[in-house]
């Protein structure tokens, strides 16, 4: 059956006649072949041919199987009649297809269904387009990032991460389904993100290809640390700036942190020396920041005070390096019930704040009911198996003028309410 007379019994009729037809098919730089409903191949063009390596008889004894990569969708009767039970006409899908010498090739499938006249289904016609090439560039990519000694990421231009590979994982304490989706910026303390923010606006604006930048950063268990992001903007097809990848790498004094950079790291995020929380002034700080940006867009800025159950009773009992492990076991539970972008701070011997800029009340009483659960538990305390225990208060407020004592009041009062309606 040629070409010609394949395309006339599909369409009906041709206005372009047989010769030029014929012309068309032979020479279609795209790998074409059509096929009957029931998954035979009917014709291929040479282009086809020279693709799989086989002549036109010898590909045409063969079925979409045969030529198929094991375990990659076939085009068989199966998926033509779900095609013309359901539609759509039209589909594109990637897979492999089998050379005559056993080697592969990647292919991109249009393929269309080819009607009569009447409406009736009679061929399926598909055109393959070779992305081997590109297959084999993103198969060395992602192995490029996922072995990398450094930590590595790619990012679109709002800063979320799309792929990481294990050693940012493991400089960040986190899993790979905990980071991605998340904004790179809300893992830095939000005292260090601006100089980020600036770049990431550049790299949207064409402003910038590159950027490199130290940030402040806050680890799974709660500890902060430096890390040195170096950024490259990837360009999409219409050479306007797509996607960011990053490359990072921990600081430390062996990497010559600055002693100024040191002290201030100390000030803003380790002033408390017990628990390395923030302290009093930061506190007021951040809720400056969160204020801020509360007037700026919508949610509510939630505040949480926390004061620790049975502290007095428990230096008694056991002396005051039991209280310190209960106050550090207090900290680490706070750490592990918030964000990265969330603060935390000790703002007295027994007593924590929380702060967290969250989409509604309703998600603010989810947060409530998580930090009372953790921090309502058995902790050991100085080698004693002592109880956790803690009266969380909680306030909102969609208003950027509300004011820090304000909102710590309104906490404190709620806290204490909650404190006389437990049961005894």
């Amino acid at each position: 059956m040629d070409a010609y007379r394949v395309g006339v019994e599909a369409g009906g009729r041709s206005t372009i006649g047989e010769m030029a037809w014929e012309t068309l098919w032979q020479q279609a730089p795209s790998p074409t072949v059509l096929l009957d409903l029931q998954g035979r191949a009917v014709e291929v063009n040479p282009a086809m041919c020279g693709l799989l390596g086989y002549d036109r008889e010898e590909l045409l004894r063969l079925r979409p199987g045969e030529v198929t990569y094991s375990g990659d969708p076939v085009l068989d009767k199966k998926a033509i009649d779900r095609l013309v039970a359901e539609g759509p006409d039209s589909f594109v899908d990637e897979k492999r297809l089998v050379r005559s010498d056993g080697g592969v090739v990647w292919v991109l499938i249009n393929s269309s269904l080819v009607r009569r006249p009447d409406g009736s289904p009679q061929l399926v016609i598909s055109q393959c387009h070779d992305i081997t090439a590109r297959r084999e560039s993103e198969k060395l990519w992602r192995q490029t990032l996922l072995n990398a000694p450094i930590g590595m990421a790619l990012l679109d231009l709002h800063s979320h991460l799309l792929e990481v590979n294990d050693r940012l994982c493991e400089l960040l304490g986190r899993r790979r389904d905990e980071l991605l989706g998340q904004r790179g910026l809300d893992l830095i303390y939000p005292g260090y993100r601006k100089p980020v923010e600036a770049m990431y606006a550049d790299f949207r604006a064409g402003r910038a290809e590159t950027g490199r930048q130290e940030a402040c950063v806050r680890h799974r268990d709660g500890h902060p640390f430096w890390m040195l992001a170096r950024l490259s903007v990837m360009r999409g097809a219409d050479d306007r700036p797509a996607y960011v990848v990053g490359q990072y790498e921990a600081l430390g004094v062996e990497a010559r942190v600055s002693e100024a950079r040191l002290v201030e790291l100390t000030r803003m995020a380790l002033h408390d020396p017990l628990t390395g929380l923030a302290n009093r002034a930061l506190l007021i700080e951040r809720f400056q920041q969160e204020l801020a940006e509360l007037g700026g867009g919508s949610g509510v800025l939630a505040v949480f005070l926390i004061d620790l159950d049975g502290l007095k009773e428990i230096n008694d009992h056991y002396g005051h390096e039991a209280g310190d492990q209960l106050l550090q076991a207090a900290a680490r539970e706070l750490l592990c019930s918030v964000r990265p972008a969330d603060t935390v701070a000790r703002v007295g011997g027994d007593e924590f704040v929380v702060l967290a800029h969250l989409g509604d009340e309703a998600r603010a009483e989810v947060m409530h009911a998580r930090l009372v659960h953790r921090l309502n538990t058995e902790t050991t305390a100085a080698g004693h198996p002592v109880r956790l225990g803690a009266s969380v208060g909680m306030t909102t407020t969609h208003d950027a003028s509300t004011t820090s004592r304000a909102l710590l009041d309104s906490a404190d009062r709620d806290m204490y309410a909650r404190k006389h309606a437990r049961p005894t």
